[in-house]
């Protein structure tokens, strides 16, 4: 039965998400947290994770999970429950891409999607550094401030403002996960 669960979950995540793999997180989240798979501080770990190995977001959370619930099998179903409408979509859109684009209603849809994907993306964001930074994930909780993850973050936003200053260019995102994770060894190890 978690197989299938896994499959359809995952499914419809890949079906009725936009944005690419961060636009799939606050859905996975949401999917996650009510069937129990995993707690919010796992699922955090688990964003972390997948975003820092090779590979698409989404397909390395599916991955994941889908092993944590249910081994070699539920890891492939759910990362071909994610990949298959992408998979899908993507080939029927090669094929008739030129004459879609013609279309007002087409780029009408595309131009609408966009705010969208941002806030989805802008509130998963803000969701995970007020969950990990100040603890919060809802009414009522105590607030458990996380001083070395908000210098971490403050370091972090002051090197790529110097970055973007002094070199005229944005800092290699895998320069930046390596800095992080040192900085996390340095400042959780005190």
């Amino acid at each position: 039965m978690i197989y299938l669960e896994l499959f359809l979950t995952f499914l419809q995540i890949g079906a009725f998400s936009f944005g690419g793999g961060y636009g799939m997180i606050s859905l996975i989240r949401e999917k996650v947290l009510m069937y129990g798979w995993l707690t919010e501080e796992e699922m955090l770990n688990m964003i972390a994770v997948a975003e820092s190995t090779p590979g698409p977001i989404a397909v390395n959370m599916a991955t994941f999970i889908g092993s944590s619930q249910g081994g070699f099998f539920g890891a492939l179903l759910s990362t071909l429950g994610v990949v298959l409408p992408s998979f899908f979509i993507i080939l029927i859109i090669a094929v008739l891409i030129r004459n879609l684009l013609k279309y007002a209603g087409v780029k009408a849809f595309l131009g609408g999607i966009r705010p969208c994907i941002i806030g989805l993306i802008l509130a998963t964001a803000i969701t995970m550094f007020m969950s990990t930074a100040i603890g919060f994930s809802g009414i009522g909780d105590t607030l458990a401030i996380d001083l070395n993850g908000i210098i971490i973050f403050a370091l972090l936003i002051v090197i790529s403002i110097v970055a973007r200053l002094m070199l005229k260019k944005k800092p290699s995102p895998i320069l930046m996960i390596v800095i992080s994770a040192g900085l996390g060894m340095l400042m959780y190890s005190l």
